[in-house]
């Protein structure tokens, strides 16, 4: 079994498009999240989003590819152009190799919507424009990444709701594992408009507050959350196996040692227990470590009533007594969705690089099911060298990675 490294790492965020800005932002605990007179004005019950930047894509991309890439491909797009500059995989590389890609990916509702719009309105298909069908495809981020960067290994895109980002690295470890592939592209892209979220707002999934403050709406396991904030972006994370990142004289960041995968196999929105207990429970054993030896842990706590008292609980079964470190950076970022089982672990890896591990902000007070595990409220000063991070989403898949820092 080959060993899986990460040797570049990408992102764009609302915390910031470069691992300098993102990694301060998270030491700082800013928040990332805005209220929107636009969502409100539109029908939104919750005027909360996260305030995800638009890139400038001329620069680097012609206008006949631009016109194939919906918002979340530009987003994935940026950080896959700096993951790979920070691995130090350049076109001539790329061009003799075979690099893959797997991308998390689960809506394309806005660039759809527009082109169904279009038709509808002119009453011809031909309004819909030449580039329609690419940007709505729900693998649009892969086919688009790997016609621009010319990769040609294997493509394909995870869909897995909020697990998307987590299983695509998962995926690409057990290929790179078995020796399927050497190198692959992993990331997870969310689009930030309001279409894409507009179902959830409408079945109060959403976070609300009185007094309309943005920067307190999302609180993980705080006893007075009361929903989720929608957030967006890109992540990349390059994967390799140990002996090709050596041979290239590749910068080795960290090593994926463990992936679990469940299903809850219940209710297709309520999460249960021991669902996520199953992926934990398979994460640490693919991993071979026991829980003492982990030394954060990322958490996937959207700020829900249910879902952060359901995964407290399977976090207890196997660290209640470790007192681990827990936090969820969806405090600052909202829920980054299809996004989010790969900016976790980016920002989780820049925590364990630089010493310290990000405060769960807006949690000032646990309920009866949360407070069974050790949630950290302010940034800390704190040493580890191995993370864990979970990635739940509908339909109860379940996603669970533990990243260690390299021993050569």
């Amino acid at each position: 079994m080959n060993r899986v490294v990460i040797t570049g790492m990408g992102i764009w965020s609302c915390l910031g498009v470069t691992l300098d800005e993102v990694r301060q932002s998270l030491y700082e605990g800013k928040s990332g999240i805005i209220k929107s007179q636009e969502r409100v004005d539109a029908g939104f019950r919750s005027p909360f989003t996260a305030n995800v930047p638009r890139p400038d894509l001329k620069p680097f991309i012609g206008r006949n590819q631009r016109q194939f890439m919906p918002e979340e491909a530009q987003y994935a797009y940026m950080a896959t152009k700096d993951a790979l500059a920070a691995a130090r995989l350049d076109q001539d590389y790329i061009d003799q190799h075979e690099v893959g890609i797997i991308y998390g990916n689960d809506s394309v509702a806005e660039a759809t919507m527009i082109a169904l719009d279009k038709f509808r309105n002119c009453g011809s298909t031909a309004a819909c424009g030449s580039g329609a069908i690419f940007q709505s495809m729900n693998s649009t981020v892969t086919m688009n990444l790997a016609c621009l960067f010319h990769l040609k290994g294997i493509n394909l895109t995870a869909s897995a709701a909020c697990a998307s980002g987590s299983q695509s690295i998962g995926l690409g470890t057990l290929l790179i594992r078995n020796g399927l592939q050497e190198c692959v592209v992993c990331g997870g892209a969310q689009e930030a408009n309001m279409y894409g979220v507009a179902s959830f707002d409408g079945i109060q999934s959403f976070a609300l507050r009185d007094d309309d403050d943005a920067t307190k709406a999302s609180r993980p396991f705080d006893r007075d959350r009361n929903g989720l904030v929608p957030g967006g972006g890109a992540a990349t994370v390059i994967l390799e196996s140990y002996e090709s990142a050596v041979r290239r004289g590749a910068p080795i960041l960290a090593e994926i040692v463990g992936w679990g995968f469940s299903g809850n196999g219940d209710h297709i929105s309520t999460p249960n227990v021991a669902g996520p207990a199953r992926s934990l429970e398979l994460c640490l054993k693919d991993a071979g470590v026991g829980p003492k030896e982990i030394g954060y842990v990322n958490a996937h706590a959207t700020s829900t009533k249910i879902g952060d008292a359901r995964e407290a609980q399977a976090i207890a079964q196997f660290f209640g007594e470790c007192n681990v470190p827990v936090t969820s950076t969806k405090s600052q970022t909202g829920h980054e969705m299809w996004m989010a089982g790969a900016s976790e672990i980016i920002y989780s890896m820049l925590m364990m690089k630089n010493g310290f591990i990000a405060g769960n902000v807006n949690f000032e007070n646990p309920d009866e099911e949360t407070a069974c595990i050790n949630v950290l409220g302010e940034t800390k000063e704190i040493a580890f060298d191995q993370f864990l991070s979970n990635s739940f989403g509908f339909g109860g898949t379940n996603s669970t990675l533990i990243v260690k820092e390299i021993k050569n």
